[in-house]
C-alpha cells in the first residue's frame, strides 16, 4: 500500500515551489527553491545538493515530502552546475564574482540555509545532504542545538584536510545514512563514531545508486529507499 501511495504522490502531484533568495555568509545571495507542506509550523528540511549539480536534485523529493507533512527548501550551494533541467545560480554569481567554488566553500551556504530557517520558524532543522554535502551536513550537526535530525545520502571522505570520521564523533542526533551497496562498508565505517542507539544505516538490497538520487522515480530502488526514509522521519 505504502508503495502504491508513493507511486500516486510523485505522478499526480505537480512540482509546486517558490523560488527565493538569501545571503550565505560572506553576503553571496543563494538561491532556494521552498516547498510547503501548508503549515509553517511543521518540521523543515534543508536539502543541499551533490557535486556537479543543483537545488533541481530535489524537485521530485522536495514534492513528494510536502504532501507528507515536511516543509523543505533545497538550495543552490556554489559549488556545482545544473541538473534536472535547473541551473545552479548561486554557483552562478559565485563565479561571476570570483569566489572561490570548491566544495568547502560551500559549507558556508549550508550554515546559512541553516540560520535562515531557524530565524524565520524558529525551530530545529532537519538536515539533508547528498555525497560531498551528506559529509558536511553530518559534520555540521555534529554540536549545532539548530538541527535536530540528519539524513545523509553516500556521505564519505571526500574533501583533502578534512576527516569527517573524527569531526562527526559524538554526534547524538537521530541520524539516518544510506547509500549503494557498493558503498556500504566505507559509509559504515565513516559514522562508527555516531551514537549508534541513534542512527539508522539502510543497505539496499540491490546495487542502488550513489546520492539522493535514489529518491529520484526512474531509479529502479526508488521505493525501497522512500519506505525507509519516510520511515525515519515519521
Amino acid at each position: 500500500m505504502k508503495t502504491l501511495i508513493l507511486s500516486f504522490l510523485i505522478f499526480f502531484f505537480p512540482f509546486e515551489f517558490k523560488k527565493i533568495t538569501f545571503p550565505s555568509k560572506d553576503g553571496l545571495l543563494i538561491t532556494a527553491d521552498v516547498y510547503e507542506s501548508g503549515n509553517d509550523k511543521n518540521p523543515w528540511i534543508l536539502m543541499c545538493h551533490q557535486a556537479g549539480f543543483s537545488r533541481g536534485e530535489y524537485t521530485e523529493a522536495g514534492s513528494v515530502l510536502k504532501t507528507k507533512g515536511f516543509n523543505c527548501m533545497a538550495i543552490d550551494q556554489r559549488s556545482g552546475k545544473s541538473v534536472n533541467g535547473v541551473l545552479n545560480e548561486t554557483a552562478k554569481r559565485a563565479k561571476e564574482k570570483n569566489l572561490p567554488t570548491d566544495y568547502s566553500d560551500a559549507e558556508k551556504d549550508i550554515l546559512a540555509g541553516i540560520d535562515y530557517l531557524y530565524d524565520k520558524y524558529k525551530q530545529p532543522v532537519i538536515l539533508l545532504g547528498s555525497s560531498y554535502s551528506a559529509s558536511f551536513v553530518l559534520k555540521i550537526a555534529n554540536g549545532n542545538q539548530k538541527v535536530s535530525k540528519v539524513i545523509a545520502f553516500s556521505p564519505g571522505e571526500y574533501i583533502k584536510g578534512i576527516s569527517f570520521a573524527d569531526a562527526i564523533k559524538g554526534l547524538s542526533k537521530p541520524v539516518f545514512v544510506t547509500s549503494a551497496r557498493a558503498e556500504a562498508e566505507s559509509v559504515k565505517e565513516l559514522v562508527k563514531g555516531v551514537d549508534q542507539k541513534k542512527l539508522v544505516q539502510f543497505i539496499p538490497i540491490h546495487d542502488g545508486d550513489h546520492g539522493s538520487k535514489v529518491l529520484w522515480e526512474k531509479n529502479q530502488n526508488f521505493r525501497e529507499y522512500w519506505g525507509m526514509l519516510l520511515k525515519f522521519l515519521e
